[in-house]
């Protein structure tokens, strides 16, 4: 039978939250589960194969990161659109048909993505689409974030990037645009792909008929060394992919000359050496890195 989507997941040492994630995936026979299984240790795939045996598991030897994970599970996929979407999240009204039909409404349209809202009482808003970059300080805002919901971001609308906690993502667009840039590992891949969408001339959209509910940052914790390496890291190397001319330059500056020193300072104040050098073994790693 022809596989319409197919829901991609990775699992690094995550067992109860994969788990909790597939309960809330009603079985249909159109729909494929695919978890990529990063290297976790205690036999992690086999537990998830055994407790669900409609799930394909493909268990990965060594760590391949968010990119490479990912990766792994769209080579196997038959579906016509892939749903890529983090362990750490649930659904409670499964309707990720509104995405199908929002991509389905464009030959424009590549990328899809759901309202996200925390997982965790009172359930506020992540993600309702974002805000442009700026191009020399490298943030943005996504739109709603920590507000209540009460209806006001229930309209669809185009945004510059994907949350890469949930996207859907059409199967040619891949095709014609390539895999996630996997030299990131782990962090603002999934902006670096939008852009490549983007560039291909094809539109990223937000829909609210579709609502999946984010437990966020399980794997590495919020204040983690693993965190603050690749965040440093990945920003400097978002824009030496992307950026060109002064606006690269500028970018540079403002990085390393004010945010780096500015965040070793803060956590060495803090008593968080680890930290500290976190920042610096990022900004170092990003000038040796492979960035094809």
């Amino acid at each position: 039978m022809k596989i319409d989507v197919s829901i991609i997941t990775i699992n690094y040492n995550g067992l109860k939250d994969t788990c909790e994630l597939i309960e809330t995936i009603p079985s249909n026979d159109n729909l494929e589960v695919i978890v990529v299984d990063n290297a976790s240790q205690n036999q992690e795939a086999d537990i998830i194969s055994q407790k669900f045996p409609h799930v394909k598991v493909i268990r990965s030897d060594k760590n391949l990161g968010f990119a490479g994970g990912n990766n792994l599970g769209i080579k196997a996929a038959q579906g016509r659109y892939l749903f890529l979407v983090n362990n750490d999240t649930i659904f409670k009204d499964f309707n990720i048909q509104s995405l199908i039909n929002r991509a389905e409404s464009s030959d424009k349209i590549g990328v899809v993505c759901p309202k996200i809202r925390f997982a965790w009482k009172p359930q506020p808003i992540q993600f309702a689409g974002y805000t442009e970059l700026s191009m020399i300080t490298i943030r943005n805002r996504a739109i709603g974030f920590g507000e209540e919901d009460h209806g006001q971001y229930n309209t669809a609308h185009s945004t510059p990037y994907a949350h890469g906690a949930a996207m859907l993502i059409k199967r040619e667009a891949i095709e014609k645009v390539g895999l996630m840039p996997e030299c990131y590992f782990l962090y603002y891949e999934e902006l670096d792909w939008s852009m490549m969408f983007t560039r291909a001339d094809y539109q990223i959209w937000y829909e609210p008929k579709c609502t999946i509910y984010h437990k966020e940052s399980q794997a590495t914790g919020q204040n983690s060394p693993l965190r603050t390496y690749y965040i440093t890291r990945n920003r400097l190397l978002l824009v030496r992919r992307n950026w060109d001319g002064l606006s690269k330059y500028l970018s540079y500056c403002y990085l390393t000359g004010l945010v780096a020193p500015r965040d070793i300072l803060k956590f060495t104040f803090q008593g968080r050496i680890d930290l500290a050098k976190a920042v610096i073994k990022g900004i170092c790693h990003c000038h040796s890195s492979i960035i094809n």
